[in-house]
């Protein structure tokens, strides 16, 4: 759109609200001349009229009424658009609502939103932690991540911020007593410790012989709905359990857990950051969201997808 198709928009709504060439003219700050060739000129360029005229009154044709419904419109799109870009450059401010996934949140992620927060003295943090699915609208959260794969929700915004590989492991006193799985159908002869059900049958993913991901059912011993309470039981032999790698490259490390089925572990574990969809970010939520993202990013993180060891 030309420069002065603009202004004879805004010059025609400006005289459809004031209802007088008069009015609008002195608002303009223009000659009442000046403003009644501009809207001769818009009336030409669309090919209809635009106003009835008279001595007493100027009101809006049917094609006018139409046409100021669609630059009102319009304009209040613009209107919005300079509003979102200048909330860009404002500072955050103001509190944010965060649900993170309990051991990895803890560890990996709310170091940077602490950091974050000394950056930006006007944010406010209040964070959670769950590894529960939490309704967003209902529990009054503004941003989450979460662990697994998502339902599709049109009310939200996902970003992927990586993955995490588990592996399916015990304690050497466990695996003495109980004997080491060779096959994935073994897994129904042992004690499992799960996290906390939720209403699925309890099954860890493994490749089966044509290398194809399936669901094997396994029996539960244990059901514990912390992760770091899974390890302490696993470490403790109370039996198998599927972890993220993230959670047990120590103990591994160490010998106080092994790990079994390494040639058929097929279990990754997407990680997303969630929030509720807006027509713009607010400057509160575009810094975490952000420092989110450069978290994933940076070399040797937890989030990194192909990290031999972490995830």
């Amino acid at each position: 759109m030309l420069k002065n198709q603009f202004f004879e928009i805004q010059n025609f709504v400006a005289v459809a609200q004031a209802g007088s060439f008069t009015s609008a003219a002195q608002a303009l700050g223009m000659t009442g001349s000046a403003l009644s060739k501009s809207i001769l000129r818009l009336e030409t360029r669309l090919g209809t009229k635009l106003f009835h005229r008279t001595t007493r009154r100027v009101t809006l044709t049917n094609d006018g009424d139409a046409y100021l419904s669609d630059c009102r419109n319009a304009m209040a799109i613009l209107d919005e658009a300079e509003n979102r870009l200048g909330s860009a450059q404002q500072l955050p401010a103001g509190r944010v609502r965060i649900d993170l996934p309990t051991a990895f949140g803890r560890r990996y992620i709310l170091p940077s939103l602490i950091d974050l927060s000394t950056r930006y003295e006007q944010l406010e943090l209040s964070i959670t932690f769950s590894d529960r699915t939490t309704d967003l609208m209902d529990d009054g959260i503004d941003l989450a991540v979460r662990v697994g794969p998502l339902g599709n929700n049109l009310d939200l915004v996902a970003r992927r911020l990586g993955e995490h590989r588990r592996v399916i492991c015990g304690a050497p006193s466990y695996l003495e007593r109980r004997g080491v799985p060779q096959v994935a159908e073994d897994l129904r002869q042992h004690d499992c410790v799960v996290g906390w059900p939720l209403g699925q049958r309890p099954s860890w993913l493994l490749k089966n012989s044509e290398g194809e991901t399936e669901a094997y059912e396994i029996p539960v011993r244990h059901e514990i709905g912390d992760c770091e309470a899974i390890l302490a039981a696993t470490v403790a032999g109370c039996g198998l359990a599927q972890v993220p790698t993230w959670l047990v490259e120590d103990h591994l490390r160490s010998g106080s857990l092994v790990s079994v089925l390494d040639d058929q572990a097929a279990d990754a574990m997407p990680v997303h950051a969630i929030w509720i969809k807006t027509p713009y970010i607010q400057p509160k939520m575009r810094v975490v969201i952000e420092e989110l993202l450069q978290l994933a990013q940076v070399p040797g993180s937890r989030f990194q997808v192909n990290q031999p060891g972490i995830i």
